[in-house]
């Protein structure tokens, strides 16, 4: 490898990277090239800043105050709102419905349309590159309604096997749920083509697209999904804040799931009548700031551009995927023709976790296990992998520390296994 550089095409992008000022914190006296992107995104200035002034100026609870600031803080999350519903492009505002996340918002759904409607014998069609917070909703809901399982297998390259998810379609299927970019692969799945044949069938579908919103330009109303999920924190927003995307008339349809102030009209002992949504899927007192920090990051992200952002991270792919390949006894997991920056590998002799914490040594912040994938690992073979994740502050000089970590990696496990055969 050469020394640390970034190409003519990364410097403009990486001019973004002194926004965020966690990156600029020493990890075991080592520069840190933070690359664990997919589990959580680190947070630029504006975020910060947004959901501090938020406490300094304008604290209040919403909806239910008649004074200056309450109405001047539901001003501001009624805003969020209309900000995340330009942003995927939703036909109205009241389509988004703020959650803690991908997790409650993929809950929600699943509580509140699956469990009334579902009987047995019903089938929700899943595939085998889910996040845990993708089957394990679905498992409870079969459990409570005797609606079963489908499985779209994975094909050893990282791509969904299209001719099995053709062949499980069928007059039973009530919901396809899908990735839109697998978290643990970064197989990019062709949801809007997936969503038109599970229309044809008659199935809703439901999209977790949290892995996808902060790397590429995402339509709802283009891919044509019935509901769509994403997290702020995976987003550079703040944690414990995400949003669900439902078809309006689905969401008049649906019940709440959770009860308590704030979603409903009128309450009696004999008889509760209850708001209209998303105000029905929102009891109790939201989180405001991260609503208002989620917007700020989605300002954020426009500004740089969404084409921009995933016209660096492709290079980025490449660059790292061809630096990979280059090492001997490095296997790529997932070589999908159609990627987002995700690098998930295996090292030979070498223990994911074992490898994660020597990288940690070096200042390099990997990801290592089961990436919440247990069923895509167990198609694979193996226990885990390591996985590198990208994002719009990263460099080459942050895959080239990544190399070089991993080839000392290598020669301290060498070195070891030389140890341990001598007499």
């Amino acid at each position: 490898m050469n020394a640390p550089r970034d190409t003519v095409l990364n410097a403009p992008l990486l001019a973004h990277a002194a926004d965020f000022p966690i990156l600029a914190r020493p990890v075991n006296g080592r520069r840190l090239a933070y690359l664990d992107n997919g589990a959580t995104t680190q947070k630029p200035k504006a975020v910060i800043e947004a959901e501090a002034r938020f406490y300094r100026e304008s604290n209040a609870n919403i909806h239910r105050g008649v004074h200056w600031l309450s109405q001047h803080a539901t001003a501001l999350y009624d805003d969020a709102r209309a900000t995340v519903q330009r942003f995927i492009n939703a036909a109205s505002a009241d389509e988004i419905v703020f959650t803690r996340g991908t997790t409650e918002a993929i809950n929600l759904v699943a509580q509140s349309w699956g469990r009334p409607r579902l009987t047995a014998g019903d089938e929700i069609l899943l595939s085998t590159m889910e996040h845990h917070s993708n089957i394990v909703p679905w498992q409870l809901v079969c459990e409570q309604t005797g609606a079963v399982l489908k499985v779209i297998p994975v094909q050893d390259d990282g791509e969904l096997d299209m001719a099995a998810f053709e062949g499980l379609l069928g007059e039973r299927t009530r919901l396809l749920a899908i990735t839109h970019v697998s978290n643990a692969l970064g197989t990019v799945n062709p949801v809007a083509e997936m969503t038109r044949r599970a229309h044809e069938v008659g199935a809703l579908v439901l999209v977790d697209g949290a892995q996808a919103v902060a790397h590429q330009a995402v339509d709802v109303q283009a891919i044509g999904c019935d509901f769509y999920a994403f997290s702020g924190h995976k987003l550079y927003a703040p944690t414990g804040i995400g949003a669900l995307y439902g078809r309006a008339e689905l969401l008049r349809r649906m019940p709440p799931w959770q009860g308590g102030g704030d979603m409903i009209r009128t309450v009696a002992f004999d008889k509760t009548t209850f708001a209209p949504p998303p105000q029905r899927f929102e009891a109790g007192t939201p989180n405001i700031a991260g609503a208002i920090g989620l917007a700020a990051a989605i300002d954020y992200v426009s500004g740089v551009g969404m084409d921009r952002i995933h016209a660096h991270e492709q290079a980025l792919l490449d660059y790292g995927t061809r630096a990979l390949q280059d090492i001997p006894g490095v296997r790529l997991v997932g070589t999908a023709r159609d990627k987002a920056g995700i690098l998930s590998f295996l090292v030979e002799g070498i223990h994911p976790h074992d490898l994660g914490t020597i990288l940690d040594a070096e200042g390099v912040a990997i990801r290592a296990g089961h990436h919440c994938a247990m069923p895509l690992m167990t198609r694979f073979g193996i226990p885990g992998t390591a996985r590198a994740s990208l994002a719009l502050y990263n460099g080459e000089a942050d895959l080239d520390a990544l190399v070089a970590a991993i080839h000392k990696a290598q020669e301290l496990f060498g070195s070891r296994r030389s140890a341990g055969r001598r007499p």
